[in-house]
């Protein structure tokens, strides 16, 4: 599959087992993601790997956040299970560095274009992917357990492993209406 063909199919596949990226494979992943743009050389991501205990350590730091709120509990049985969609899923957090010329924000946005990029490496390499977000990867226990600071940001959890079933075809959408000239 070429780069072009790539981007231009790229879909989410939510139906992910066993084999995770492992090896080569994952350094390729990890490594594309550190080819994100990023103004200034500041690095501003940290990448955190569950996969195996560290699928059940991600559930617990999910439930104790949804407990903490008095979550009913099907919304705690939720996130229980949350992990376990993929043998992998890694937190791609923006790890965000004080400078008076780039912003929070613009860290932040390097940090999706990491999490993108890990997403098509693994894609590429025959793996598939999808990159969920939601309320409780901001919450303040969430936080806490990956010890991100006041700025920082979870920009998403990608869950990756080999694909349950073949992708759907991407629809096609009318440009017109998403591109303007001045």
């Amino acid at each position: 599959m070429d780069a072009l063909d790539l981007l231009l199919n790229r879909r989410s596949i939510a139906k992910l087992s066993e084999p995770a990226p492992q090896g080569q494979a994952l350094e390729n992943i990890l490594k594309a993601g550190l080819r994100a743009p990023d103004h200034g050389g500041l690095t501003p991501w940290r990448f955190v790997i569950s996969e195996g205990d560290g699928l059940e350590k991600l559930s617990d730091i999910l439930v104790r956040a949804a407990e903490s709120e008095n979550s009913d509990e099907a919304v705690v049985e939720k996130l229980r299970k949350a992990p376990f969609r993929a043998p992998m899923v890694i937190t791609v957090i923006a790890k965000v560095k004080p400078h008076d010329k780039i912003p929070p924000l613009e860290q932040h946005l390097s940090a999706g274009c990491a999490a993108q990029a890990m997403q098509m490496a693994a894609v590429a390499q025959g793996y598939q992917g999808f990159w969920r977000s939601g309320s409780w990867m901001f919450h303040p226990e969430v936080h806490k357990a990956f010890g991100l600071g006041e700025q920082d940001e979870i920009v998403g959890f990608l869950y990756l492993g080999t694909p349950g079933c073949t992708p759907m075809k991407v629809p096609e959408r009318d440009l017109t209406r998403f591109v303007e000239y001045l």
